[in-house]
């Protein structure tokens, strides 16, 4: 009986906050019919766009009073309203999302008043219950109603203010136009930096050894042992070189991904590290593997990550941790440091979006002052 009033309370007071709402929509038609005015006239045209803004808030506070009593996150799309008067126009008319918001709050106007039947339950609810669970020891019938009623309102919520199909399909065209950009971005700055790499790097080191082979020769004739010498320190600097080139090559693509797979390079890469890391694999070493492009993204999040951590974090610890998802694969990087990593810091994080985000993956950074940092990515992976 106890666990059925509570829910029965938590539903009652999920109702009583849509009815609240419900409220303030009916008073919102006021607005509504100024808006419509407005724009017959032209000269209150600027209206509509605000009044589009005015509607979105509402119908965001709605989803999110419904996600918070489903715990399901409903999407919210919609088109920006920028640039001019006109522009804003046109975008409030055309965008999906407008009639979406508009169906609910009409609909809203009448089933947002559910709290007006919830109430007469409470005392019938009260009497039959509480004979029919005290004394015949039954489970409660009638205030679990009350809980039906805040379900059934959540989910026509829910229902009516889902984005259409094609506001999520002209979403994901924005968004993949948006990633392929930062995908080329992030291609020419990787190219940069190899050819960087190799002229500062691989080519210099190149550059004197051919030199000292050079001095080797001429020095041959006359001083052997100088000779001997320039040869030995020709053959450290083609040591050096070949060096400098596995960390090129590494930085393309590590082969110890494509011999151990990413388990096995994280593996390999985690002690290594400047910091004592928690590997959870999730038994990704078994069975079938990741794409090598999905590999590789997961490889160096988890790369630029420790080496943040081992710099900028302050302590010597961290986890990572793997897991295989049913059509994704997600990564989480945890440390119990200080915390205050941004993107515009130098701290690699705007690179590490733009890799997962060339896979049309998804990155969360949460890393407030005094720790901890997260880092969750997911990659889209058929298994």
């Amino acid at each position: 009986m106890r666990k059925s009033v509570q829910r029965a309370g938590r539903a009652t007071a999920h109702l009583f906050l849509a009815a609240l709402m419900a409220f303030g929509t009916w008073i919102f038609i006021t607005v509504l019919l100024i808006a419509a005015v407005g724009t017959l006239t032209v000269a209150g045209i600027w209206l509509l766009p605000e009044t589009v803004l005015l509607v979105r808030r509402i119908a965001g506070a709605k989803r999110n009073l419904t996600a918070a009593w489903t715990g399901v996150k409903i999407p919210e799309v919609y088109q920006p309203l920028t640039t001019t008067v006109r522009e804003r126009v046109v975008t409030a008319v055309r965008d999906p999302g407008t009639r979406t918001d508009l169906r609910w709050m009409v609909a809203y106007w009448f089933y947002g008043a559910l709290l007006a039947v919830a109430l007469p339950l409470w005392p019938v609810g009260l009497l039959v219950d509480g004979v029919w669970c005290g004394l015949l020891r039954r489970e409660a019938v009638v205030l679990p109603l009350i809980v039906r009623l805040a379900d059934l309102e959540a989910d026509w919520s829910t229902a009516l203010l889902k984005p259409s199909p094609q506001a999520l399909l002209t979403a994901k065209v924005e968004r993949l136009a948006r990633t392929r950009a930062d995908a080329i971005a992030a291609h020419g700055a990787e190219l940069r930096r190899i050819e960087r790499d190799l002229h500062d790097g691989a080519q210099a080191q190149l550059v004197a050894l051919s030199m000292r082979i050079g001095l080797a020769k001429r020095a041959y004739g006359r001083d052997p042992e100088a000779a001997l010498k320039l040869l030995d320190e020709a053959q450290a600097q083609a040591e050096k070189a070949l060096a400098e080139l596995r960390n090129v090559v590494r930085g393309i693509h590590p082969p110890i991904l494509t011999d151990r797979g990413l388990v096995g390079a994280l593996r390999a890469l985690t002690a290594s590290s400047g910091v004592a890391v928690a590997l959870d694999d999730d038994g990704l070493d078994q069975g079938v593997r990741a794409p090598a492009a999905v590999e590789a993204a997961a490889y160096f999040v988890v790369a630029e990550a420790l080496t943040n951590v081992a710099k900028y974090s302050g302590v010597t610890r961290a986890e990572v941790r793997l897991v295989r998802a049913r059509r994704s694969l997600r990564v989480q990087i945890r440390d119990e440091g200080r915390g205050g990593a941004v993107e515009t810091g130098g701290s690699g994080l705007l690179g590490m979006r733009r890799r997962v985000a060339a896979l049309d993956g998804t990155m969360e950074v949460s890393s407030p002052v005094g720790g901890p940092t997260v880092i969750e990515v997911e990659l889209p992976c058929v298994w």
